[in-house]
């Protein structure tokens, strides 16, 4: 089968995959209660809140119906309510994102995950012991390719993550290059595939990877046109520049400091591009739990990807595992969700998913210094 006719028969299997995950009714104009309620959710909801967090906002979807509940206040100065409907950063959320177009892109023949970085991206992974030659898409997406995390860079952490730094840099415009930069200059963590280490500069060159297989000027296009348009996601978007939050939305709230104490500021607008593939996406939580049921329940991804992407290796985390950008987390009832996490300063989110898709959650926090998502999700899973 040529490449054209491979794609084609591609794109009929998921759209008809995509109307068997979303054949449950649309979500009603006001949530509705799904089965066997959520009242352990809602004191977690409002446990976060009295340990800080300045407001929550949360939603779950269970067999044909959603809930969703908030608790605290969404602006600090007129005490506004946060919404169900709210836009929030979502930030390491994206590489889930990010990884099913790449997983996508292999289904349709257009790249393969054993395919080297240098192959792609040529000349972009060298310097200080970083060779992209020895380094496969796969250990991109599974953290394991041993890259340096810009992040963690000295320099951008004073730029961008201190108080000073980040209300005179909050704007910069950076292309992709420039953070992967940054990463250059400093060593690999380890050799490519010998364990995993977390870094966001995988999913910068997996982003790149996505534009340079599929012609694209930007990753986000192929994002729009392959998960938020067939799946109706209306509150998603990968904004480019804007720095500000569609409505409606909260304010978003940090302290700018270690450890956390000291003054909150308001930190809602920002420049998102200093997360590009890593973490520039907007969502809500309603979409989230859809985009989630959806990939787990196969309407995104044909089996043999679905596998791959579920295929972990140990993490950082004692009950969890990662696998291609979707976190296999153990619960303490013994209850496996998926999903990923994400934290950008003044939001604080999460997003999971039974193994079947059927049963997911995602929250927010308009805080990044207290409360516990873990907590949240512990509730509404286990009941406890």
């Amino acid at each position: 089968m040529n490449r054209r006719a491979r794609t084609a028969a591609l794109t009929a299997a998921t759209a008809m995959a995509l109307s068997a995950a979303l054949a449950a009714p649309a979500t009603a104009a006001g949530p509705v209660a799904a089965p066997g309620g959520h009242d352990a959710t809602k004191r977690a909801v409002r446990a976060a809140v009295a340990d800080g967090v300045p407001g929550v906002t949360v939603t779950a979807r269970q067999g044909h119906g959603t809930w969703a509940a908030t608790a605290g206040v969404g602006n600090l100065e007129t005490d506004k309510p946060r919404s169900a409907r709210d836009h929030y950063r979502i930030a390491s959320i994206t590489k889930t994102f990010v990884a099913t177009v790449v997983l996508q892109l292999e289904a349709e023949g257009e790249l393969s995950l054993d395919d080297t970085v240098e192959e792609w991206l040529p000349g972009a992974v060298r310097g200080n012991g970083h060779d992209g030659r020895r380094i496969t898409i796969r250990q991109l997406l599974n953290h394991t390719s041993g890259i340096f995390d810009y992040l963690r860079d000295s320099g951008f952490q004073e730029k961008y993550m201190t108080a000073d730094g980040f209300m005179k840099h909050r704007f910069d415009q950076t292309e992709p290059e420039d953070l992967l930069a940054i990463a250059m200059r400093n060593e690999p963590y380890s050799k490519p595939g010998e364990k995993f280490t977390y870094s966001n500069t995988n999913y910068i060159l997996a982003a790149r990877v996505i534009e340079k297989a599929t012609g694209s000027d930007d990753y986000g296009d192929e994002i729009d046109r392959r998960i938020i348009e067939p799946l109706r996601l209306t509150s998603t978007s990968v904004p480019t520049t804007r720095v500000t939050l569609p409505r409606p939305s909260s304010r978003a709230y940090s302290k700018l400091a270690e450890p956390d104490t000291g003054p909150t500021y308001d930190v809602t607008e920002l420049n998102p591009r200093l997360a590009y593939g890593s973490g520039q996406m907007v969502s809500s939580s309603a979409d989230l739990t859809r985009f989630y049921s959806a990939l787990l329940g196969g309407g995104l991804l044909p089996p043999e990807q679905l596998k791959k992407m579920r295929t972990t290796v140990e993490s950082s985390r004692e009950t969890s595992r990662y696998g291609l950008g979707l976190v296999d987390r153990k619960l303490g009832c013994g209850v496996h969700v998926l999903g990923h996490d994400g934290g950008i300063s003044g939001s604080n989110s999460d997003a999971v998913t039974t193994e079947n898709g059927r049963h997911s959650l995602a929250v927010n926090f308009n805080g990044d210094w207290s409360g516990s998502t873990d907590a949240i999700i512990e509730a509404e899973f286990c009941g406890e």
